[in-house]
């Protein structure tokens, strides 16, 4: 779980800036994404294989 505790001086626009960057590294977003519609195995297969495609690319 993400979680953002405020200084005593800071402002609530970078709390919400801290909030948003720690939300993005974790992936949460990505993962709400993937769940927001049934994917077919097929989909999910096709999905897996353009991630590995890319992973290997970047080594």
């Amino acid at each position: 779980m993400t979680q953002v505790v405020l200084g005593e001086n800071e402002g609530i626009e970078s709390a919400l800036r801290r909030f948003k960057r720690q939300v993005s590294k974790a992936g949460i977003l990505a993962d709400v994404k993937s769940h927001r519609h049934f994917e077919t195995p097929l989909e999910k297969k096709k999905r897996k294989a353009v991630m590995a495609r890319r992973k290997r690319r970047y080594r």
